[in-house]
């Protein structure tokens, strides 16, 4: 049963400092970038970020417990009803499509895939899996036409629609030609902007043939390049919590959520390149906003880029405490809840101004907690 409470937004702005490094590339293999007022900014898309994020997610709860995203799901069915029954290959691959059939997923050009990515809980396939438990052996033996009728009784459907992992609760699924599959996500990603303007570079890079060079051969056996740059980013995500407890109606269960969304979106990084930069970082400033009103993106303090050759990260940190102030002023609506979590204690002006904005810096491990217990109370207040 769904769970009915007040829009809550809980916004998270993060300013992280990354050094050179190609984190996200395009179809040229360079750095994303985009122009944000009148100047080129490197970009990172909302989509690396959120794979980064659900990557992050396996490190912190059990695998079981999350989801995937794969063509292969009627292999991954196969495998699960072989274990449970000890039927063959071969007869348990042929369940598995019958089972699969009734959802009207169209198929792929290989054979036994989908046409798309279907996003679905390892629990839910684990279920569907246990519907012929007991009786696969039966099912096997009917022809096609009475293994097809004795399918459609199955609750194949509503294995899929209800008990959502975290992960499909979060992001949300989407079945183009199976509305009755759609999940609605409870979390809007935006994509990460740097703070100022960027110029695209290049690393001239050569590789010497060791063996090669055991015979007095002079010379690299390959050249290439690889573009870069090197950004302080603006990063921003919204989690829903109403639609969220929709999804998963358990208000614990949405708590943590939030809690291991704002975790991983937080400690995840893009692995583009990675072995080439080592660009991973954590960010300087994390800022927490609960509102009762809308999500409220804070890019705007940036549409002017940040000028200058150091101290970057510091201006742009005063530069989202004063836009998050002027919004709040403007228009009238006090967030019901802010925590803040950075590095910026050495600098008096900046940690000042960010301290009155947000409140009082706190580690992040307290950021956690303190977030956890404001959404508990309020789910707790909602329900009365």
């Amino acid at each position: 049963m769904a769970i009915t409470v007040p829009r809550t937004y809980v916004d998270v702005h993060i300013l992280q400092t990354v050094p050179p490094a190609n984190v996200n590339r395009d179809d040229q293999g360079n750095p994303k970038e985009a122009y944000f007022g009148g100047v080129r900014r490197s970009r990172v898309s909302s989509q690396a970020w959120k794979r980064a994020t659900r990557i992050h997610f396996t490190e912190r709860v059990p695998e079981q417990d999350l989801a995937t995203r794969t063509r292969r799901m009627n292999a991954a069915l196969t495998d699960r009803i072989a274990e449970r029954t000890g039927l063959d290959s071969e007869p348990s691959a042929r369940l598995a499509s019958a089972l699969l059939a009734p959802l009207g997923i169209s198929a792929g050009k290989k054979e036994g895939d989908t046409a798309y990515l279907f996003f679905y809980g390892r629990r839910q396939l684990d279920q569907v899996a246990a519907l012929v438990h007991g009786k696969a052996a039966q099912l096997a033996a009917l022809d096609d036409a009475e293994l097809a009728a004795e399918v459609k009784k199955l609750a194949v459907q509503e294995k899929f629609s209800t008990g959502h992992p975290m992960d499909v609760a979060l992001f949300g699924r989407m079945v183009a030609d199976i509305p009755a599959l759609n999940v609605d996500a409870a979390t809007q990603v935006a994509h990460a902007l740097s703070t100022h303007a960027v110029e695209l570079e290049f690393d001239y890079f050569t590789a010497v043939d060791d063996e090669a060079k055991k015979g007095q051969e002079t010379g690299a056996g390959m050249i290439g390049t690889i573009g870069f740059n090197s950004a302080t980013l603006y990063r921003y995500a919204t989690v829903g919590v109403h639609q969220l407890l929709h999804n998963l109606t358990d208000e614990e269960a949405a708590v943590t959520a939030v809690e291991e969304f704002v975790t991983s979106f937080a400690r995840s990084m893009p692995t583009g390149y990675g072995n080439s930069f080592a660009h991973r970082t954590l960010p300087s400033l994390v800022a927490v906003v609960v509102r009762a009103d809308q999500p409220v993106n804070l890019a705007s303090a940036f549409e002017e880029p940040v000028t200058g050759t150091a101290g970057i990260a510091a201006q742009s940190a005063r530069r989202l405490a004063r836009e998050h102030a002027k919004a709040t002023g403007a228009w009238g609506d006090t967030p019901t809840f802010t925590s803040l979590c950075h590095t910026f204690a050495d600098d008096g002006q900046t940690a000042e101004l960010l301290e009155a904005t947000f409140g009082p810096a706190v580690a992040f491990p307290e950021l956690l907690t303190s977030l956890r217990g404001h959404l508990t109370d309020a789910a707790k207040q909602a329900a009365r």
